[in-house]
This record gives structure tokens, sequence and C-alpha cells, in this order.
């Protein structure tokens, strides 16, 4: 589980702040000043491209993830294996970050009810 734990952890690091740095970077290098500074403005990016889409699903991440690491915290500490709800979310977010990122609606919506079921499912076998 502490594997699984990790690997949810890198993915929001990449999803939050690799993505988003590494593409701001390689669409306008100008972005560097915004980047090096205080950031005491929001930077504006077009609502329809892969970059703001790339962001609404951080955005997304970072409200589940203090969900699984808690759920996935608690597995840990009552010995309950939640090890396939665990890997199974992990997987789903990273796929939902594809998805989104192409922009493929309906699919998207899939993606994210099962990743929330299967926080359901983890929370029901710590029960």
């Amino acid at each position: 589980m502490v594997t699984i734990i990790i690997m949810a952890l890198a993915l929001a690091l990449f999803q939050i702040w690799i993505i988003p740095m590494t593409g701001a970077l390689v669409i306008n290098i100008k972005s560097m000043s915004y980047l090096l500074s205080n950031r005491d403005r929001e930077i504006t990016i077009d609502p329809t491209s892969v970059s703001a889409r790339i962001l609404r699903a951080s955005i997304n991440l970072q409200e589940s993830l203090p969900a699984f690491l808690a759920l996935a915290t608690l597995s840990i500490i009552t010995d309950v294996d939640n090890t396939m709800y665990a890997m199974t979310w992990v997987f789903l977010r990273f796929l939902y970050l594809l998805v989104y990122a192409a922009g493929i609606l309906y699919i998207r919506t899939v993606v994210w009810l099962g990743s929330i079921v299967c926080l359901i499912l983890m929370g029901l076998a710590l029960i």
C-alpha cells in the first residue's frame, strides 16, 4: 500500500507541477518570467486549450487526493487490504488525466465515477 501511496503522490507531482510548468515553457517561453515571479497575477490561458484541461484535471485530483491518502493510510493502520481498490484508483486517475487532456467528454465522466467508486469501496472495506 505504501508503494501505491507513493505512486499517487508521484502522479500528483507530475500532474500538478511538472506538466503545467513544462507545458508553459514549451508553449510560451515568455512564461519563464511568470514562473520565476511572485505570481501576484494569474496567467491567462485559452479555456479550451489542452493546458486549461490539464489544469482543471489537476484541480479535480487535488479534491480527491486527500480522501485517497486518508483511506490508504487507514488501510495500513488497520491492516485492511485495499490494494486492488487503491491501485485501480491510481490507474483511473492517470487515465482521467489522459482522457481529460484529450477532451473526451463522456468517457472522462465514466472514468471519474470509477475513481469515486474505488474511494467508496475503500471506505466500506474499513468499516
